[in-house]
């Protein structure tokens, strides 16, 4: 038995929750988390992503001062981004299929921030209504 965890963007939370059900998954938890990855080092990706990040406000209201220190917060590490964390428990079988369901959900291309997906052995599982324990108390 395997655990995945996948943490991904917010926006992709609706098709990975289809993937994992066109995968066959019977179950699995999906919760609200922040954090963030590895940080971007090259100067140039940096202002592409800066410059970008700031066409995209839109707010007439906001100060553009607090504006720029909400991107450059996000682009230096020191804000946490929101993500989902999906937590599936699979047969060893299964995983493959799984992890492939959920990269393909959420590759964007852009190169950055697509998420990370973690698979750890699981010892045992019990089903608490059933009292099943092992593989049958998974799916």
């Amino acid at each position: 038995m395997k655990e995945i965890m996948a943490v991904i963007r917010m926006k992709k939370t609706g098709a990975t929750k289809k993937a994992l059900v066109s995968a066959g998954v019977a179950g699995f938890t999906a919760v609200k988390v922040s954090g963030r990855g590895r940080l971007i080092t090259d100067p140039v990706r940096i202002e592409e992503c800066r410059e970008k990040l700031l066409s995209m406000s839109t707010d007439d209201f906001g100060e553009a001062q607090d504006t720029e220190q909400l991107v450059t917060s996000f682009l230096d590490g020191s804000r946490f981004f929101p993500r989902r964390l999906f937590t599936i428990l699979a047969h060893d079988d299964d995983v493959p299929r799984i992890v492939e369901a959920i990269t393909n959900a959420n590759r964007t291309g852009h190169g950055i921030g697509d998420g990370a997906i973690f698979v750890m052995p699981i010892l045992d599982a019990v089903r608490v209504r059933t009292g099943e324990s092992g593989e049958a108390a998974i799916w």
